[in-house]
């Protein structure tokens, strides 16, 4: 399954346990964990594949640029305004994935130099992991 996200001039992908995308279409200072803004992520779409899955492949795009995360599935996942990835493993309805390879931190600064643009557009891809 795929959605999109926005860039935003105040992207900082500078937290170290978490990473999220959000349905608003605008980003404050503190938000240093969002990585896209505008997300189109269908919550139907997403339950469907938390009910059938236990890990997840996360393929993020931009430009010619690619990162790749791993993470396990939270089966309550039910959020449909922001989806949050996290290294640890605390859970809430905004928990797509804990245990994850990556949080925004980790992410290349050339890829998150991309997602600062608000005209860039980051593809994000979630396959099945096993």
């Amino acid at each position: 399954m795929k959605f999109q996200a926005k860039g935003h001039n105040l992207i900082k992908g500078s937290h170290k346990n978490t990473l999220e995308f959000t349905k608003e279409n605008y980003l404050t200072e503190s938000g240093d964990c969002i990585i896209g803004v505008n997300s189109n992520f269908n919550l139907k779409k997403l339950k469907e594949f938390v009910k059938n899955n236990k890990k997840a492949r996360i393929i993020l795009k931009t430009n010619k640029l690619e990162e790749e995360l791993t993470c396990e599935i939270n089966k309550n996942f039910q959020d449909d305004k922001e989806l949050v990835i996290r290294k640890s493993n605390f859970l809430s309805e905004r928990t797509f994935g804990i245990q994850a390879s990556k949080s925004s931190k980790d992410l290349s600064r050339n890829f998150i130099k991309q997602l600062k643009n608000s005209n860039s557009t980051v593809t994000v891809s979630i396959e099945t992991f096993k």
